[in-house]
C-alpha cells in the first residue's frame, strides 16, 4: 500500500470515528439521499455530519470510486499527459514541461499523474501542477511561511497551502523555482 493509500484510508478510519458510521453506513446515506453530484453530496456530508470540507470531499471521492488517482489507474504518465494536455489545453504543455525540467534538478521524486493534474511527491506530497481551466495552469506549492506577490494563500485543510497561477512557460522564473524547491527539502 502506498503512503498516499494510507493516508487516505488513515482518513476514512478517522471519518468513521468521527460520525460513529461504517463505511457501509455512509455509502447507504449517500445512495439515499439521491443526490448524484459529487458537490452535492459533499455539502450534505458536511452539513449532515458535521465534516470538514477536505473530509467530505475524500468520503465522497472513495464512495465513488472517482478520484484523479482511480482514473488514472494502469496508464502510463505519457498516457495521462496526453489526455490532460489535449484540445483547449494543450497550449499549457509547454508550461507543465518547463516546470518538470527545473524540478526534474532537485533530485529524487515520485510523480503521481492524476486525471486533471500531476502530484508530486517525497516522503509527502511537495507540488501539483496541471491546468485548472482551459486557460489557466496552476503550480500547487505545500510549503510553509513563503512570501511573494504571486502565492495566493490557500485556507487551512486545502491540498496545498498556495497556489500559483500562470498563463505561459516564461513564468517559471527562480522565484517561482525557489518556491517548490522549499516545499520539495521540506518534504523530505
Amino acid at each position: 500500500m502506498s503512503s498516499l493509500d494510507q493516508a487516505v484510508q488513515t482518513q476514512i478510519n478517522n471519518i468513521q470515528k468521527k460520525t460513529g458510521k461504517s463505511l457501509d453506513e455512509l455509502a447507504a446515506i449517500m445512495k439515499n439521499s439521491g443526490l448524484t453530484k459529487h458537490g452535492e453530496i459533499r455539502d450534505m456530508f458536511k452539513t449532515k455530519l458535521g465534516l470538514g470540507h477536505g473530509d467530505a470531499n475524500t468520503l465522497v471521492h472513495v464512495l465513488q470510486k472517482s478520484d484523479g488517482e482511480r482514473a488514472a489507474e494502469g496508464k502510463s504518465t505519457d498516457a495521462v499527459l496526453d489526455e490532460i494536455y489535449t484540445g483547449a489545453k494543450a497550449a499549457q504543455r509547454p508550461i507543465h514541461e518547463a516546470l518538470m525540467k527545473q524540478i526534474g534538478k532537485f533530485g529524487e521524486f515520485e510523480i503521481l499523474p492524476k486525471k486533471g493534474y500531476v502530484s508530486l511527491r517525497r516522503k509527502k506530497q511537495f507540488a501539483m501542477i496541471g491546468p485548472r481551466t482551459n486557460t489557466r495552469f496552476e503550480v500547487g506549492i505545500n510549503a510553509k511561511d513563503l512570501k511573494g506577490a504571486r502565492l495566493q494563500e490557500q485556507p487551512k485543510g486545502s491540498m496545498c497551502n498556495y497556489i500559483v497561477p500562470l498563463n505561459d512557460a516564461k513564468e517559471v522564473d527562480a522565484e517561482l523555482v525557489a518556491w517548490i524547491k522549499s516545499a520539495f527539502e521540506q518534504a523530505g
